[in-house]
């Protein structure tokens, strides 16, 4: 088989798993806060091991090394803030919510990186407002996710573009490693702070460990891992289209395993396949302005 084909296989494999992360979150009984500090820790031990394996060094710049442990406290805030919304709302509203993410993109990219405004990508950010709007209208019992997930979308953008300019400063890995373990200790401070390191906090159910461990490995330190290695082989205009899918993949996914609860209005699904249906218009406009660019 060819091996290009294969590892866009892999990649829609990746995004499936990445759909399921949600799902877990619904499954997964304990409150966001243990959850991600559950995640987070077991990943980062499962990235240390990787760099070790592969004997990867981890001296970076002081400099580098604070932006990472930024990166770090935002992406916990940003888990959190994620599986919250599911757990108070839907799977299925959390991810249409949190698609608005490239919206948020194009409002900060041009701020951080001082380059001028697209005036698609801020047409396109109408359009998924609208498409968020026909949510909130139709879904306003799960106003407080909704809102949540937006708070999630926002901070993931903002991490994003933070990657987006560490990735040249050092490896993927040591970001992840960094910027997984500051996210621990971030949290375990405010846990400290908060009392929230309570007996309960450590008595798991056994379905709860088996999915947390899951989740930590599979869906957060494999699919990371992973996700980089066919990247190098695969053009950006085919992994940003397979990426877009994640939301696609992780309501169907809902839908199947969850069933009644995740079943929404017809409406819902207007608005949802309007914010995916713009993201995916705007990764394919951007691809092609990229290319133009280079030529």
């Amino acid at each position: 088989m060819n091996s290009k084909f294969t590892d866009y296989l892999h990649l829609h494999v990746i995004v499936f798993i990445w759909g399921f992360t949600a799902v877990l979150g619904k499954l997964i009984t304990i409150d966001a806060l243990p959850l991600v500090w559950y995640r987070m820790l077991i990943a980062v031990f499962l990235v240390y091991v990787f760099i070790a394996i592969k004997k990867v060094p981890l001296h970076i710049g002081k400099k580098t090394l604070s932006i990472m442990l930024l990166g770090g406290a935002v992406i916990a805030v940003h888990w959190v803030t994620f599986f919250w919304a599911i757990k108070v709302s839907t799977v299925s509203v959390a991810l249409a919510t949190m698609s608005t993410g490239a919206f948020f993109t194009a409002i900060l990219e041009p701020i951080l990186y001082k380059r001028k405004f697209v005036w698609y990508e801020l047409l396109f950010g109408l359009l998924v407002i609208s498409g968020l709007l026909i949510i909130f209208k139709v879904e306003k019992q799960y106003a407080f996710g909704i809102g949540l997930a937006l708070i999630s979308s926002f901070l993931a953008a903002v991490f994003a573009l933070m990657n987006g300019k560490l990735v040249r400063l050092a490896k993927p890995s040591v970001i992840s490693f960094y910027e997984l373990g500051s996210g621990v200790l971030f949290l375990s401070i405010f846990l400290g702070a908060t009392n929230g390191f309570t007996p309960e906090f450590f008595e798991l159910s056994n379905s709860d460990w088996l999915y947390i461990l899951i989740l930590a490995s599979v869906c957060t330190a494999y699919a990371f891992i992973a996700s980089i290695g066919v990247m190098r082989s695969l053009s950006p205009y085919t992994v940003m289209l397979t990426i877009n899918l994640e939301p696609v993949y992780g309501i169907l996914l809902a839908f199947f395993l969850l069933g009644e609860a995740e079943k929404m209005s017809p409406l819902f699904y207007l608005g949802a396949g309007i914010i995916v249906a713009t993201v995916i218009a705007n990764g394919i406009l951007k691809t092609r302005h990229d290319k133009a660019i280079l030529k």
